[in-house]
């Protein structure tokens, strides 16, 4: 069964910096790329980075280029996104999330929910001006 738990959200000022972490269990961490997205209420889930399974290849959509960073060390099961120079409407619920199959895409026409159906429980970011 897979799971999925988020942690490292919080409350930071604009300009601050946060670093998420998932913990990834009950399937082989290293066989499967993986997401973050986010989520504010009343509106569609949006893709956030997206890593391939050994990590090497990574991707952001254009809105969020420049200031997130995904990684993940496959040996901790352990998927991460860095935050930089955060601002208000970063506000959202992240949720990191597994790819549907091993075989796997991580950009704009994969980072989607149908492609990444398995989602953690989320954390919270809230950013203040």
């Amino acid at each position: 069964q897979v799971r999925l738990v988020e942690s490292g959200g919080g409350s930071v000022q604009a300009g601050g910096s946060l670093r998420l972490s998932c913990a990834a269990s009950g399937y082989i961490f290293k066989y499967y790329c993986m997401a973050w997205f986010r989520q504010v209420p009343g509106k569609e889930p949006e893709g956030v980075a997206g890593i391939s399974s050994g990590g090497a290849t990574t991707f952001y959509p254009d809105s969020m280029k420049g200031r997130f960073t995904i990684s993940r060390d496959n040996a901790k099961e352990t998927l991460y996104l860095q935050m930089d120079s955060l601002k208000p409407e970063d506000t959202a619920m992240y949720y990191c999330a597994r790819s549907r199959d091993i075989s796997c895409g991580i950009n704009d026409m994969y980072l989607t929910r149908v492609e990444y159906p398995d989602w953690g429980q989320g954390t919270q970011v809230t950013v203040s001006s």
